[in-house]
């Protein structure tokens, strides 16, 4: 297997009442093909802003990507015009949104929206695209997929209607799925069915996927690798079962602990003291170090650099650098 998606040194801005917001500052990591690599981190660190900045879907103004490269299938996506780009959206790349009624038109049957996907992207009349929207419901165990096909949104539940979008996003049997919290809306039971059926529909279509979470539940059951985000950086990265029995970075470890365990008593929970940082005015040196136990003189005006703890473990902290915590 080879590299599908390399994004080096990533960097995405939004400027709103002359404050610059950092959201991405650096964001560098690549998927292979037929993996599923995990984006983890608390909310707005810029897990759902670097799906968008993959699918140059970032609204401008106030959003724009100021540097880096997003380098697809050995194009970098970042110097195709937009006809060239719509072309690679929904059919090479495909996403699923949070919450599947902001991507699905409310006044248009289900049918009417696969159809007019598959005939864009696969150029079949209407008659083979009905045809194709049927098996794709049906692939994805719909039950009664003729029906569900003259139904609109509202009909729905939201375990439906996360079903049809990802019947949807595979129907063009893109290379690289993008799921944005896709079980997020949803309860326990459903959440479960998701999971296995996109389990399901990578095996069968050999898809590559990103999936983005702060269930950590979910990362452990579904990558193969993940990344650790913090405050619009990657602080790391690693095989999943490495970085669940041994995170480097203080951050990961701080996530980790604040993990509920059956075969532990605890009157509290562990949790990471303070508050993330404004990204429009965000710390000097490592992001983390104000919130940090093991802070140390360089973490205050220094970025860590990228640190190689072991075959395919990345970590960007002091106490794995090469000395550089006692300059």
């Amino acid at each position: 297997m080879g590299s599908l998606l390399n994004i080096n040194n990533l960097k995405t801005q939004f400027f709103s009442s002359g404050r610059t917001i950092r959201a991405l500052d650096g964001v560098s990591f690549h998927i292979e093909e037929g993996e599923v690599f995990g984006l983890v981190g608390e909310t707005g660190c810029g897990k759902s802003v670097t799906a968008l900045s993959i699918l140059r879907l970032i609204p401008f103004p106030p959003g724009k990507i100021i540097d880096g490269e997003i380098l697809f299938r050995g194009r970098n996506l970042l110097h195709l015009k937009e006809d060239e780009m719509r072309s690679i959206r929904g059919k090479e790349i495909s996403m699923i949104f949070q919450e599947p009624m902001t991507s699905l038109n409310p006044v248009f049957r289900i049918g009417d929206q696969m159809m007019e996907l598959i005939m864009l992207h696969q150029k079949l009349d209407r008659s083979r695209a009905s045809e194709k929207g049927l098996e794709m419901l049906e692939r994805v165990h719909i039950p009664d997929a003729d029906r569900v096909m003259k139904q609109y949104p509202h009909q729905l539940s939201g375990g439906m209607r996360q079903r049809v979008m990802i019947a949807m996003e595979l129907s063009c049997h893109p290379f690289l799925l993008i799921a944005d919290e896709p079980t997020t809306a949803l309860d326990v039971t459903i959440q479960a069915q998701i999971l296995r059926l996109i389990k399901e529909m990578r095996k069968k279509l050999q898809t590559s996927i990103l999936l983005i979470t702060h269930d950590l539940g979910v990362i452990a059951e579904m990558c193969d690798r993940v990344a650790v985000m913090y405050a619009g950086s990657i602080v790391e990265e690693a095989g999943v079962e490495e970085i669940f029995e041994e995170p480097k970075h203080p951050y990961t470890q701080g996530l980790w602990g604040a993990i509920p365990r059956v075969d532990q008593e605890k009157e509290t929970l562990a949790v990471i003291p303070g508050a993330v940082p404004d990204l429009s005015q965000p710390p000097a040196g490592c992001k983390f170090h104000p919130r940090c136990p093991h802070r140390f003189a360089p973490c205050d005006h220094k970025i860590p650099p990228i640190s190689q703890t072991s075959p395919g473990h990345l970590v960007s902290c002091y106490l794995y650098g090469k000395g550089e915590r006692y300059e």
